[in-house]
This record gives structure tokens, sequence and C-alpha cells, in this order.
């Protein structure tokens, strides 16, 4: 026992100690700035900078994706908002009320997706209504991508700044 009492001691398995938290953190935020509504960063560039098949490719993946997500937003909004606002008030009153930290992790981590799958369908519906092709759609998904960008550095950074309070009070008790 006093091999697994030592190891337990030097791997601490809180969550915002944990660097397993971190590194899905950052995989997460890059991954959503990369992917600007399905279409990778760099096909859009490619597109911008070459057009033809490149560009046909990119307005191809946009209006299929685009939509894929309408449709489901359309289809089931209510329920999308039902399950979303139950789930982040569960995770609220887990991690703040009962102050559970997982839920709180959790909390810092899905919350802010919320915001970004807002913003997809906000900008879906943008391309959709222009009828966006060529250089409208590319600074429309630039414009996008950087809403994205901005609100995942700031859940990055209230993670950060909140996470490390976590961790100093936590060994200031201890």
């Amino acid at each position: 026992m006093d091999v697994l009492d030592t190891a337990l001691e030097v791997i601490d398995l809180r969550s915002f100690s944990n660097l397993w938290y971190w590194i899905a953190l950052a995989a997460m935020w890059s991954s959503v700035s990369h992917w600007v509504l399905g279409v990778p960063h760099d096909m859009i560039q490619r597109a911008r900078r070459e057009g033809g098949q490149a560009q046909a490719d990119v307005e191809d993946l946009v209006r299929i994706n685009i939509n894929r997500l309408l449709n489901v937003v359309d289809s089931g909004a209510l329920l999308i908002v039902a399950l979303s606002a139950f789930w982040v008030t569960a995770l609220l009153l887990l991690g703040f009320w009962y102050d559970i930290e997982f839920a709180q992790a959790l909390l810092l981590l899905f919350a802010p997706i919320l915001l970004v799958v807002w913003a997809s369908v906000r900008a879906s519906r943008r391309i959709v209504a222009e009828a966006a092709t060529g250089e409208a759609l590319f600074r429309r998904l630039t414009i996008h991508r950087r809403v994205v960008q901005v609100i995942g550095m700031l859940a990055i950074t209230v993670t950060a700044f909140y996470g490390t309070w976590q961790n100093l009070s936590v060994s200031i008790l201890n």
C-alpha cells in the first residue's frame, strides 16, 4: 500500500491539476478553431489562393455541412436547447453548489462550446441568406473562425485562472 499511496501523492488525480485535462482543453480548442463549419482552415486558404477546383471543393463542403447543421437545429432545436440547459444547470449545481471539482472542470470545458455552436448556426444562416460563394464565403468563414478563436482564448484564459486558483486554494487547505 505504501507504493500506491506514494504514487497517488505524486500523481494528483484532481481535474485542474491533471495534465490530461489541460491536454484535452488545448486539443479541443485547436480542433474547433481549425475546422471552420466542418472545413479545415488550410483548405479555405488554398481555395482562396488557387480558386478553381479547390474553391469548388470548399463551397461543396460548406454547403453539405451547413445543410446538416441547419437540418439538425431546425428539426430538434427545442430538444437541443432543453438538454443543453439541463446539463449546464446540472454541472453548475454539482460544481458550484456541491463543490465538485470534476463538474466545474467539465462545465469550463463544454459551456463555451455552446457559444461556438450558436455562432456556427448564426454564420450558417448568414451564408445561406447571402448565398455566399467565392470571396464572400471565404470572408464569412474567416470571420467565423476569428469569433471561435476569441471564444476559445477567453475560455482557456478563464479556465486557466480558475484552475490555478482552485489548485492554490486546495494546496493552502492541505
